[in-house]
């Protein structure tokens, strides 16, 4: 907001200064001091106007910059919590595929003590799908 009216004070004040000095360059037509005098104070304010436009802009960058490594902050943040759900569901799969093992271990010795081993082969299966998800 005070960025704002700064920026809207030097327009007012340039659009003044512009009037101002279209009336002075006529009287400094006819006395050369009062001319010098005018170019000193005109070079004085030029002086003063680019080191305020130099500073605010120092200013600008310094906020650009700051702005923008908070918003690339959050930015990882977010990454990195999308890394560790991912790396959770991994476990979390990894933990349900070892109990299905089991739990097929468990249903092939059941079938082998009813003897129905030799008609459900499911240890044969079981080695057919791991050999086909290991490349040779």
């Amino acid at each position: 907001m005070s960025l704002q009216l700064l920026k809207l004070g030097t327009l007012a004040l340039k659009t003044l200064s512009k009037s101002v000095a279209s009336r002075l360059k006529r009287q400094a037509a006819y006395a050369p001091k009062f001319r010098q005098f005018i170019v000193s104070i005109a070079q004085a304010n030029h002086r003063i106007t680019t080191r305020m436009q130099r500073r605010i802009y120092r200013a600008i960058l310094i906020f650009e910059v700051q702005r923008s490594s908070r918003s690339e902050a959050k930015k990882e943040e977010a990454r990195r919590e999308e890394l560790e759900a991912m790396k959770k569901r991994n476990e979390d799969l990894a933990t349900q595929v070892e109990l299905l093992r089991h739990k097929l271990e468990e249903v092939e010795q059941l079938a082998k003590r009813q003897g129905l081993a030799g008609i459900f082969k499911l240890k044969h299966a079981n080695m057919e799908g791991e050999n086909l998800a290991k490349p040779s």
